[in-house]
């Protein structure tokens, strides 16, 4: 066990940042801060989030820099008993530990991140809330801390036993090996949401996790037509992503089918932005929390058949640089198109990107 204390932490490492309560502003900027060391009190959960214990979860099973290479990290508070040895700060250790080819998540080192992430959910005592890869159960601390019934799913076995173990002792958890683009969320929750209807608690679930970024744009995919199921997804994601899925204008590059997409299924808002320096291993963009409200089928847009709508779509920005009239003439003839955009209020010469979902529909 691996434990880091420099001797005079200067002003921003001294201490966690207080919890955020007041709404925050799109685009505001959550600043780095790397959380200080655990203060060994007893009985409090607060300390499992910080730096020290996310290095001692990690470390737990097997993730970590050879033995050899960790003795030689040293506080800068402790007597040097020679001279060969270096005496190396906390961010010289994280440094020597991400050297590891193990780590390929980024973890979250900022506790008050999650607890916004928590705050923005509105999650509360009785709610039930999916996890996508939890990791080390720092977002999972806090969700349990709130009152929630946590479903967390971890593909990976390591973490996913790294995290029953650490919440061995608390009921409100269910920890799933698997892969969350391949399981069945429906059976997972349906037992739960049953429960709580009940016993008159919250009768939809919600989504709030710290994506691997890589697979972000899938799992918002898969997430946002279940409206059935869900009633709010809070997720981290990287900054640029968030941006383009919250609001993204039209007649640019970055106006694309998914944007569409998040329309038709959701009521989406960028909260807040995450620097990347919140993180361990650091990694080479920043992040943002964002929120998506879900529509109930009800609220969806009036269309024959979503399938064939999103088929549409897809097809007129396979061909982006053409206009509507030549990428859809497989659909229809060009006279429609021409008279449908006129009907709306288009040129004939309209493109993909210059249309709004409602221009689409």
């Amino acid at each position: 066990m691996l434990f880091v204390r420099p001797s005079s932490p200067p002003p921003c490492l001294a201490a966690p940042p207080p919890p955020l309560t007041r709404p925050c502003p799109a685009r505001r900027l959550l600043p780095c801060v790397a959380v200080a060391a655990a203060t060994g009190q007893r009985g409090r959960r607060r300390g499992d989030d910080d730096y020290h214990a996310t290095i001692r979860s990690l470390n737990s099973r097997g993730r970590h820099t050879p033995r050899k290479s960790l003795g030689q990290v040293r506080t800068r508070s402790a007597r040097r008993k020679d001279n060969d040895r270096p005496v190396l700060g906390p961010f010289e250790v994280l440094i020597r530990l991400v050297s590891s080819p193990l780590f390929a998540q980024n973890y979250m080192l900022n506790s008050s991140v999650n607890e916004e992430l928590v705050r923005v959910a509105g999650v509360g005592e009785g709610d039930v809330v999916l996890e996508i890869g939890p990791g080390t159960g720092s977002l999972t601390n806090v969700l349990i801390d709130a009152g929630a019934t946590v479903v967390a799913i971890e593909k990976d076995p390591h973490m996913a036993t790294l995290v029953q173990e650490r919440f061995r002792s608390t009921d409100q958890l269910m920890v799933l090996q698997e892969d969350f683009t391949k399981c069945h969320i429906h059976s997972h929750l349906s037992s739960l949401l049953e429960k709580n209807r009940k016993e008159s608690s919250p009768t939809y679930a919600k989504v709030v996790s710290n994506l691997p970024f890589n697979i972000s744009t899938e799992v918002v995919k898969q997430l946002l037509p279940m409206g059935d199921v869900f009633s709010d997804v809070v997720l981290l994601l990287q900054d640029e992503a968030a941006s383009r899925l919250a609001d993204c204008s039209l007649r640019t590059p970055e106006y694309r089918p998914i944007n569409i997409f998040v329309k038709f299924y959701s009521d989406p808002a960028y909260i807040i932005k995450v620097e990347r320096t919140n993180f361990f291993p650091q990694p080479n963009v920043d992040a943002a929390i964002i929120r998506f409200r879900l529509k109930r089928s009800a609220e969806y847009p009036l269309v024959a058949s979503s399938k064939s709508f999103f088929s549409m779509v897809n097809s007129a920005f396979n061909g982006k640089r053409k206009m509507l009239r030549k990428s859809l003439q497989h659909i229809c003839p060009s006279v429609e198109i021409e008279a449908a955009l006129i009907t709306i209020g288009q040129p004939v010469t309209a493109r993909p990107e210059e249309l709004t979902m409602d221009d689409d529909l």
